[in-house]
């Protein structure tokens, strides 16, 4: 018996849990449905709760290192407590909101290169935490975004990869304790005065704020330089805006502000 009550208290016979998506595809945000199903052990036991949680790769810089870490960014209770029979079966139907500026990771059903999403099932049963299991979740832009998106496709502009950086931007609203860069590299065009286009999207739920910063590296006799643009778009008029010519207008005066030259 004794045995028996150590294995418990280890979770060994303990009941498991598996979370259901109805569609794994969302936007920024939107929401995730689904249920969670609980199977019950081979005692009974006690739920002091199960919750949802969206996680995603995120870059931290330390001094003069960089280290990936899991960051968990925004989480929902679907229960409170409740008894768990022995064998019993429980189901649990939920709506999950994503947050506003959750980070994009498929564009026209292609997955951005360094881009890792999932929704996390947390069940906790007496003090002892379980978080096994993980479902991927794709991520799509808003029409905003796929707006501005097309804009730099149409200018040549052709993806490199994105990741996720700890931290803050300077002048925008920002509610996440990190951003998504999407890097491209220019088209012929700008190839002589820039290197790299960075992207950012903060995105609210009237407007997209959008960051984008313009790398130039350094050659043998000149130091590397960066340049800044940020504007937004309102969800209601961005169809009115060509956003090829806006881009184009924008990344020279930029760029030539800086003292790049095409």
């Amino acid at each position: 018996m004794v045995f028996k009550r150590m294995l418990q208290a280890m979770g060994v016979g303990g009941p498991s849990v598996d979370t259901v998506l109805a569609n794994p595809n969302c936007r920024p945000g939107g929401y995730l449905e689904g249920q969670v199903n609980v199977l019950g052990g081979e005692h009974n036991v006690d739920i002091e709760y199960i919750a949802l949680g969206l996680v995603t790769r995120v870059e931290v810089e330390s001094g003069d290192s960089e280290y990936d870490t899991t960051q968990e960014f925004h989480r929902q209770r679907v229960t409170g407590s409740f008894q768990l029979p022995a064998g019993a079966r429980h189901s649990i139907p939920f709506r999950f909101d994503v947050p506003w500026e959750t980070p994009i990771t498929d564009i026209y059903g292609q997955r951005l290169h360094g881009m890792t999403m999932g929704l996390r099932t947390e069940l906790e049963v007496a003090r002892a935490v379980d978080k096994g299991d993980l479902d991927q979740v794709s991520v799509h832009p808003l029409p905003a975004q796929e707006r501005i998106l097309e804009g730099l496709a149409r200018l040549g502009f052709r993806f490199s990869k994105a990741d996720n950086e700890r931290g803050r931007i300077y002048g925008v609203q920002q509610s996440l304790p990190f951003y998504q860069e999407i890097e491209f590299y220019p088209p012929p065009q700008y190839s002589g005065a820039i290197n790299q286009l960075e992207l950012t999207f903060l995105a609210t739920p009237h407007q997209l704020q959008v960051v984008v910063e313009l790398d130039k590296r350094g050659g043998l006799f000149t130091e590397g330089r960066d340049a800044f643009l940020r504007f937004t778009a309102d969800y209601a008029t961005v169809d009115q805006t060509d956003w090829t010519s806006f881009l184009d207008g924008q990344i020279r005066q930029a760029a030539q502000h800086r003292g790049f030259h095409f």
